[in-house]
């Protein structure tokens, strides 16, 4: 189930399906706080919204910030094998890949916490 998400959308749109989209939520604010990097999201945002803030937050750390996106990646725990592999060049592609992995890290966190937990 977790190997088949090709993009962020059906990240989210799974989480949705799980009714573990709220989860995930606290999930990435509790990674964005262990690496001190500020992004307020509430509640109640969509996941188009989601999406779009995420990848607008990393393209401008990637940008502006560059050690604060490593940090908050290591914290995350993004695959650093999967961040070599993404081929593009142009920084706004290679923020939404970087988008999609987050959020794949994300889910599978929560997912597995909710399938273990007693």
């Amino acid at each position: 189930m977790l190997s088949k998400l090709n993009n962020s959308m059906e990240v989210l749109e799974a989480a949705q399906s799980k009714q573990l989209y709220q989860k995930m939520l606290a999930q990435l604010k509790k990674d964005f706080e262990l690496a001190n990097v500020e992004f307020e999201i509430s509640n109640e945002i969509k996941p188009s919204e989601l999406k779009g803030r995420l990848h607008e937050k990393l393209y401008f750390l990637l940008m502006e910030r560059f050690q604060d996106y490593l940090k908050l990646l290591y914290v995350i725990d993004v695959p650093e094998n999967d961040v070599k592999k993404i081929k593009s060049i142009d920084v706004v592609d290679i923020s939404a890949e970087v988008c999609f992995l987050v959020l794949k890290r994300v889910w599978t966190k929560v997912w597995f916490k909710n399938k273990y937990s007693a």
